[in-house]
């Protein structure tokens, strides 16, 4: 027994809690906004929702983080020490998003090409406007 409760040690040396890790990846700028994250449920380990900031992941892990700027699905590669430059940062990590969808022509009612309601044009704007009406 005395060997499993050493492998068992190795096992835990080699994992870091989960808000730690986040830090440290440069995914969240502080420690606390990731264990907001965590207990908000923004954050799934291997598919299972997590609301512990102290879990343990370790090497071999995927995460599914849901920050502001979209989702992403992250494979752990290591654990790290310190919250070390971005470059150092984007080792621990394999970054395995898929990328995002090919931009398809816009419409004719985009935001770009229609002016937001509730002002007027402008003089560019009424430009476009005219010559989507012409057919040009």
């Amino acid at each position: 027994m005395a060997t499993t409760d050493r492998d068992s040690q190795v096992g835990e040396a080699e994992k870091l809690r989960l808000d730690r890790w986040l830090f440290f990846s440069r995914l969240v700028k502080s420690r606390s906004l990731a264990a907001k994250f965590i207990e908000a449920g923004q954050v799934r380990v291997n598919g299972e929702k997590t609301h512990q900031a102290k879990r343990g992941v370790g090497p071999g892990d995927v995460l599914t983080i849901a920050l502001p700027a979209g989702v992403k699905i992250i494979k752990l590669v290591a654990c790290g020490t310190r919250r070390g430059p971005a470059s150092e940062a984007q080792m621990l990590y394999e970054d395995m998003t898929p990328p995002p969808p090919p931009k398809e022509e816009r419409d004719l009612t985009s935001s770009r090409l229609a002016p937001s309601p509730g002002r007027r044009p402008t003089k560019h704007e009424r430009e476009r406007l005219q010559k989507l009406k012409r057919g040009a």
